[in-house]
């Protein structure tokens, strides 16, 4: 029997979503006090609070994803908070393109950091703290597989032969038209396996059997359907909670980017690594999902939310710009520079190389990290 929607709603999570509000709406109401000209204690404090918030309501975020991925079970629940959080990405990035102003480098910038921080960063700590407390742990190498395979075509054509064959790093109209169709037929056919016939191909491993035999007797749509039809007020109301807390992590995250700007300045410290720390509080929620998920030993369930969000976020938010771009004329720079090119073609082969294996390990992680240390070294420098 369904919950109802106020056995499910919890006062911590009407907390969290009116603070996550409140906080943004004051944002916009003191950001005229918090220029250039704001003292740095000012500044300091300010943007303590902003990412005190974000994190309060991160954990809440991460509680609805986790009832929604037991409720649907993989790869659907993993993807919930995936698409809730990249959709709101993307669509933030297109409102910014569509704004005054010139940001011909924002969805190349936006998916490197992206990039980098769920690559090496979340993969790698998930890695460590899953492999120190459980040793090597086993994933399904058949649906990992697919998700390298989708990030080596769609990050290559995304980030790397603009350089080749476009001008100035950027596509012509009309291979940016070719891309557009590549990307996005090409991600909905993932999708459609991925949630249908190769459903299986996510699941953790021990766990195969039985999804397999249920499998006999009725298809994986309809399992979800008839779970959706069973407890439908419980899912609509978790997904409701979770897309009103994770609204106000994306847009804290976006208004904060000028503080954060006007502080690195100040700092004398390199303007990108504003975007690397966006970056990584926007996806702090399914970050703190996936270690979470490692340490559990449900490391497969890391991989769906990881390497699922990458996928994502590349197969939208690149054909995203290109159409602004193409109907606006704004030119739209996709190539990276040689160095990031270096260090994405050596993430590539670094997450092949680990998840080829049967078992994933603590010195897997460490080697991620170590190539985001790299990858920070680089920005830095």
């Amino acid at each position: 029997m369904s919950a109802t929607p106020r056995a499910t709603l919890s006062r911590t999570d009407v907390v969290r979503i009116v603070l996550g509000w409140v906080a943004f709406v004051a944002l916009l109401l003191v950001r005229p006090v918090l220029g250039p000209s704001a003292p740095a204690p000012v500044l300091i404090a300010a943007l303590a609070v902003i990412v005190a918030v974000i994190v309060v309501c991160a954990f809440g975020v991460v509680v609805q994803a986790e009832a929604l991925a037991r409720r649907l079970g993989d790869p659907h629940g993993s993807l919930v908070l995936t698409l809730s959080i990249v959709l709101i990405e993307v669509v933030l990035i297109s409102a910014v393109m569509l704004g005054p102003g010139s940001h011909e480098t924002i969805a190349r910038d936006s998916v490197m950091a992206v990039s980098m921080i769920i690559l090496n960063l979340v993969i790698g700590i998930a890695l460590l703290v899953g492999g120190i407390r459980r040793g090597g742990m086993a994933h399904n190498r058949t649906g990992t597989s697919m998700y390298l395979a989708m990030l080596v075509v769609l990050l290559s054509v995304a980030l790397a032969l603009p350089a080749l064959i476009g001008e100035g790093g950027a596509y012509t109209l009309g291979q940016a038209v070719i891309v557009i169709v590549l990307t996005l037929g090409l991600y909905a056919f993932f999708l459609f396996r991925q949630t249908g016939a190769q459903a299986s191909d996510f699941i953790e491993v021990g766990r195969q059997s039985e999804h397999r035999e249920l499998s006999e007797t009725r298809d994986a749509a309809v399992s979800v359907l008839a779970t959706v039809r069973a407890h439908g007020t419980e899912i609509v109301t978790r997904l409701v909670v979770l897309l009103l807390t994770v609204v106000p992590i994306v847009l804290l995250s976006h208004d904060m980017a000028s503080l954060l700007d006007d502080g690195l300045e100040r700092l004398n410290a390199p303007r990108a690594l504003a975007g690397v720390l966006i970056a990584a509080i926007v996806f702090l929620p399914e970050s703190i999902t996936a270690v979470r998920a490692a340490h559990g030993g449900e490391v497969q369930r890391t991989i769906n939310l990881c390497h699922g969000a990458l996928v994502s976020t590349v197969g939208l938010t690149v054909p995203a710009v290109l159409v602004i771009g193409s109907l606006t004329g704004q030119r739209v720079l996709l190539a990276e520079t040689p160095a990031e090119q270096l260090l994405l073609g050596a993430t590539l082969l670094l997450s092949i190389t680990t998840f080829a294996a049967k078992r994933v390990t603590a010195i897997h992680g460490a080697a991620h990290l170590a190539v985001f240390a790299v990858y920070l070294l680089v920005l830095i420098g």
